[in-house]
């Protein structure tokens, strides 16, 4: 069984991770493969994800200065900036996709260092390996998606890819985590 310091020995936590640890590990493997396979796909609807996202949160920054105070010109200025970058990545969601690829090199540097630590923390048990794996992976991503970002088409295309590798072996790595927390 890990001995993670948050399990503290609680079987119901241990159970509770292992079911949910398979679960999150089997959608994030069906997400990751489907990233693979359609990468503009994926990084399309990334990129238009994120764009209504803050569209909306732009919407409900308004409503809220509108509410609490009127004369808030901050408050406003949010969310102006959150309405404007959300309809522009909208309308131009090639332009978003490159965005993301800037902050998923981001993403996969803290990534990686994250896993890196997870890794050394459980390093005993017999899946250790597989976490720090997923670091590396993390951080080689990280790397190549620097050297990508000026070309917009690769960047159109890395995002897809790059997000659907990582989902990939998150799941991978999540499931193994399940099947390790499970054992005695």
């Amino acid at each position: 069984m890990l001995n993670y310091k948050i399990f503290a020995n609680d079987k119901d936590l241990t159970d509770k991770f292992a079911k949910y640890s398979k679960i999150y590990g089997v959608l994030f493997i069906i997400l990751g493969a489907l990233g693979i396979v359609f990468p503009n796909i994926m990084s399309l609807t990334s990129a238009l994800f994120i764009g209504w996202l803050m569209l909306f949160a732009g919407i409900f920054i308004a409503i809220q200065t509108w509410q609490i105070n009127k004369k808030d010109w901050l408050g406003w200025l949010k969310s102006l900036l959150y309405l404007v970058v959300g309809a522009l990545v909208i309308i131009d969601p090639i332009s978003g996709v490159i965005a993301l690829g800037i902050l998923f090199a981001i993403y996969f540097f803290m990534d990686s260092v994250i896993n890196f630590s997870l890794a050394f923390s459980i390093k005993p048990e017999d899946v250790w390996w597989i976490v720090l794996l997923n670091a590396i992976l993390s951080l080689a991503l990280g790397i190549y998606f620097i050297y990508a970002i000026p070309n917009p088409i690769k960047t159109m295309w890395l995002v897809g890819i790059f997000v659907g590798i990582s989902l990939l072996f998150d799941g991978i790595m999540l499931l193994s985590l399940a099947n390790a927390s499970k054992k005695n």
